[in-house]
């Protein structure tokens, strides 16, 4: 699996997973939609670890600054 996400875009997804998380503990985000968003911010969390989107293979998108890799 060949990594194709900057420290950029694996840092965006961790604040918007970690805001997610901050929603639906408050209670502002709550239900189906809370789950929803919870399991969103979940796949944020593993595709910035991994630094690996499959979403971006299709349009070809690589935001990795190494190109060997």
């Amino acid at each position: 699996m060949k990594k194709n996400m900057g420290s950029g875009d694996s840092i965006i997804r961790l604040i918007l997973a970690s805001i997610i998380v901050l929603l639906y503990l408050t209670h502002i985000v709550t239900g189906i939609l809370g789950v929803i968003l919870l399991a969103l911010g979940a796949i944020f969390v593993l595709t910035a670890f991994v630094k690996f989107c499959p979403l971006y293979l299709p349009f070809k998108i690589d935001t990795s600054k190494d190109k060997s890799i």
